[in-house]
């Protein structure tokens, strides 16, 4: 099984991030790695289609903001919260403290 590319935050650009967080389902993601700190694909799902949610998961990766690891047969999401922190200071507080 493969590991997943994770680019270093000081390649990635605001409007990438920005790109990623805009769409409701991806941020909907953020928001509950945010609140459980580590959650698998499967749990984070919400029954969506798994080619749907593998397609979510790569735009958060490229973009910076979550980490995949695999265990076993699962694949464990975390929030690269203080990564993306440090690199983009107040935009998790910002976009997380708005509710839709």
């Amino acid at each position: 099984m493969r590991n997943y590319a994770h680019p270093d935050l000081a390649d990635v650009t605001i409007e990438h991030a920005l790109h990623a967080l805009s769409d409701p389902v991806r941020l909907d993601i953020v928001r509950q790695l945010d609140r459980a700190g580590e959650a698998s694909c499967a749990a984070l799902d919400g029954g969506r289609p798994k080619s749907s949610m593998s397609h979510h998961f790569r735009v958060l990766r490229s973009a910076g903001l979550v980490h995949t690891r695999i265990a076993g047969v699962q694949h464990m999401n975390t929030l690269r919260r203080e990564e993306v922190d440090k690199r983009f200071p107040g935009l998790l507080d910002a976009v997380l403290g708005v509710e839709a």
